[in-house]
């Protein structure tokens, strides 16, 4: 299993623009869908098969039901389809239906969001707060898969609660790592290592 760990974009970064299909509907949704509220925005970079995201997806439904009401979450796939079938958007339906997810699992063909993200891994967390700047990006907890720790959220959770209450998240977070995004050949951010 190879790892990465996320970028670690600057904190009070702006959300960034995106409009992409839900697999879920077919419908498209984008930024401009969650700025007439006050809502903090979740925004979660996640696969099928990667067993990084794997390990959390009960955890992530689970904090989603919990949340839902409050913040605005969506997931978002930006692998390579044609390297990894199993993460293109059909298959993404059918992970969202087994796993009962209660937000918009969005899919990223072209890239381009997730490099606008700095997304580098799945998954990536990046929790922007009522005025849609970056409070929080970093892990959901400190579980790996094979480490035996439980997966509980628990620093999301703390960066949600903070979020939600109206107080700074202390800046000392954690990155995320996971599995890199599956990069389309030639498709490479800097970041990655690319053009």
């Amino acid at each position: 299993m190879a790892r990465i760990e996320s970028t670690m974009m600057d904190l009070g970064t702006a959300a960034l623009d995106f409009s992409l299909p839900d697999t879920k509907t077919g419908n498209t949704v984008s930024k401009k869908d969650f700025e007439d509220n006050d809502k903090p925005l979740l925004v979660m970079f996640i696969c099928n098969h990667c067993p990084f995201v794997k390990h959390l997806k009960s955890e992530i439904t689970n904090l989603a039901k919990e949340y839902g009401d409050s913040v605005d979450i969506l997931a978002i796939s930006s692998n390579n389809a044609e390297s990894h079938p199993q993460d293109g958007p059909e298959e993404m339906k059918k992970d969202a239906e087994q796993h009962g997810y209660s937000f918009p699992y969005l899919y990223d063909e072209s890239q381009e969001t997730a490099k606008a993200y700095s997304a580098a891994c799945t998954p990536d967390f990046f929790l922007f707060d009522g005025d849609h700047t970056l409070a929080y990006r970093g892990q959901f907890d400190d579980s790996r898969p094979g480490n035996k720790l439980p997966v509980t959220g628990r620093d999301l959770r703390m960066a949600l609660d903070q979020t939600l209450s109206g107080n700074k998240v202390q800046s000392d977070q954690k990155p995320s790592v996971g599995c890199n995004i599956k990069w389309k050949p030639g498709n490479e951010p800097e970041y990655f290592g690319g053009n």
